[in-house]
């Protein structure tokens, strides 16, 4: 028929009468017998308080920090506006254009691509180490999947904005343009 539920109000007796009867409720009796909070049974990963909390957290945090480096963050835009306002400051009036070029832009184009690159490195190192955390961990006891193809991403992302940043960086990528 469909599936056996035992009773949680019957008496030991009851039960015992149908685990004697029923052979296949006996798993259900015991259960019912020691409870839950019974010592002698495995815990679950849900129940020990899952050991893959922290991977998973390292995971998701690499994929953010990577996807940071390409998008830009805001240390990135503070430390621009920081350089723009310092190379304004030491620049003076008479500089030529090719001077207050590189000063007031180039060094903001830099430091937008120096923490861009921060920002990737700190992702790729975080997604490796959380790649190589099982082989440190507990034998026999597998990474789940998408923990892996997070920091997979992560590292993806890191080494993406890594390249991105370096080129920015040296002007390699939109470099700033030659004054006439």
């Amino acid at each position: 028929m469909g599936t056996k539920t035992v009773d949680e109000t019957k008496t030991a007796e009851e039960l015992e009468a149908v685990a004697a009867t029923d052979p296949e409720d006996t798993e259900a009796t015991a259960d019912a017998e020691t409870g839950p909070d019974s010592a002698d049974e495995p815990k679950s990963d849900a129940q020990e308080g899952s050991s893959f909390v922290g991977q998973g957290a390292a995971a998701v945090v690499s994929a953010a920090l990577g996807l940071v480096s390409l998008t830009g963050g805001w240390i990135g835009t503070v430390a621009a506006a920081r350089e723009t306002l310092i190379g304004q400051l030491e620049t003076s009036s008479s500089a030529s254009v090719a001077t207050q070029i590189d000063r007031v832009y180039g060094n903001a184009w830099q430091a937008t691509a120096f923490w861009a690159g921060a920002f990737a490195l700190v992702a790729l190192i975080v997604g490796v180490l959380t790649l190589a955390r099982p082989a440190f961990g507990v034998p026999g006891k597998p990474q789940p999947v998408w923990i892996k193809s997070v920091s997979w991403a992560g590292v993806a992302l890191g080494v993406i904005g890594l390249l991105m940043a370096v080129l920015k960086y040296t002007d390699l990528l939109l470099g700033l343009p030659s004054a006439p």
